[in-house]
């Protein structure tokens, strides 16, 4: 009996799952800048324009009725993706997740948007955060959901 393909194999097998593991360990956070991703053709189709969003500090109008802060936590399937054009993706989908909130609620906004990204808060008004991994990105957001005045 000829073992010898099986012993090729064997190697084959081993060096596969030895460099696979560093692939399968990665995961790294990353700020990107909320302009691109809100300017991808889907965000401009999806989003909906009476439901304003406010980054950060942004400055808006005075708040008439609060209801309360909502959080959302959104994966997408990242292969074959460039981390930024994962992230973008995601991104719109957490965002949608809020709008959809909002309209639920009543409210006409959300204020005081933030990255919460393994509840590592980051509050920017030109950054988000996401986090990649080898076949997973994901980005979590939290934000107040409200009715402002004109």
């Amino acid at each position: 009996m000829n073992r010898r393909p099986l012993s090729v194999l064997a190697v084959l097998m081993t060096v596969l799952a030895v460099s696979a593991g560093p692939v399968a360990a990665r995961d790294e956070q990353a700020m990107w800048p909320l302009q691109d991703a809100l300017n991808v053709p889907e965000a401009k189709e999806k989003l909906n324009p009476d439901i304003k969003l406010y980054f950060g500090n942004q400055k808006h109008s005075a708040v008439v009725k609060d209801f309360g802060e909502w959080k959302t936590n959104k994966k997408t399937n990242a292969f074959g993706k460039s981390d930024k054009e994962a992230c973008e993706w995601v991104f719109l989908s957490a965002v949608l997740e809020l709008q959809e909130r909002a309209v639920k609620e009543g409210g006409n906004a959300i204020i005081d948007i933030k990255s919460n990204y393994k509840n590592n808060e980051r509050s920017s008004e030109i950054e988000y955060m996401c986090g990649s991994g080898a076949v997973v990105s994901g980005v979590a957001l939290k934000g107040r959901v409200v009715t402002l005045g004109k």
